[in-house]
């Protein structure tokens, strides 16, 4: 590998055989190097495989202007979230989670706090991406010595959830306005049958997944009509409450739901009430 540019003694930009280009890190793998040089590659600590795009060009400006040992930091906190979560990241992560906690960092050195008005959300509806936050918060404890709320966790979080956490531009709004809805159908849930919902249930966690993966959706989504009709008849019938309290959730979402999205939110809704009644 050859070197192409060096941003300072632990951090550069190489080309392989294949003129593939790569950032690498390790402690003196620039030191006493020129651009053309070869690499040692026994010094290579850290390896950031990007595809050469926008994404690949910000995170070397990026390079140039933040700190080493937080990019490392930062590339040890999305491992761990690719093995914690078992989910695709996009290369963008490495743009986004970086520059905030550089700036994390900074407004704390500055004696500001930033508070998260959507911290308790997440902790209920995305416990796993909270967890990762939080663990997130002991590596730069580790690092630099510096202890951070639980806000700080929501706040990493939301780059692990955010569907555009996949695209080139993150919308932490999108991400707000779909919890406050998640959280207001299971109020309009816990006032329908006078009931307060177990969150440990596995029920809960199934309902919570499929609200996930029903807004993700929606959009997308066209009219579907079930099959088996009498199935989506014998519900209706049977859970006559559930049945109900979905009708409102559907006035409240202010759409009409298809036949086969009305069939499965009223079984959830009668199975996670049934276990809490019980």
């Amino acid at each position: 590998m050859i070197i192409q540019k060096i941003f300072n003694n632990n951090a550069i930009v190489a080309k392989d055989a294949l003129r593939e280009e790569f950032v690498v890190m390790g402690k003196g793998v620039g030191f006493k190097k020129s651009v053309g040089d070869a690499l040692d590659e026994n010094l290579i600590e850290k390896l950031f495989i990007l595809k050469p795009n926008e994404t690949l060009e910000k995170f070397k400006t990026l390079l140039e202007d933040i700190p080493t040992d937080y990019v490392s930091l930062c590339y040890d906190i999305i491992e761990y979230a690719r093995n914690r979560l078992k989910t695709p990241l996009s290369d963008y992560i490495y743009v986004t989670l970086t520059d905030h906690i550089n700036n994390m960092i900074k407004l704390y050195d500055e004696g500001i706090k930033i508070v998260n008005p959507l911290t308790w959300e997440i902790k209920k509806i995305y416990p796993k991406e909270f967890e990762v936050g939080l663990k997130a918060l002991e590596f730069i404890e580790e690092s630099i010595g510096k202890r951070f709320p639980e806000d700080e966790a929501a706040n990493i979080a939301q780059h692990l959830i955010n569907p555009k956490v996949n695209s080139e531009y993150p919308e932490i709004a999108d991400l707000g306005r779909q919890l406050e809805k998640i959280n207001d159908i299971l109020s309009i849930i816990q006032y329908t049958f006078n009931v307060v919902l177990d969150e440990k249930e596995v029920s809960y966690e199934r309902f919570i997944s499929h609200l996930k993966f029903f807004f993700q959706s929606l959009n997308q989504r066209r009219e579907a009509l079930i099959e088996d009709d009498f199935l989506f008849r014998q519900v209706r019938s049977k859970y006559t409450k559930a049945y109900e309290c979905m009708l409102k959730i559907e006035k409240y979402l202010n759409t009409t739901l298809s036949d086969e999205d009305q069939l499965y939110l009223t079984i959830h809704i009668e199975r996670i009430t049934r276990k809490s009644i019980e």
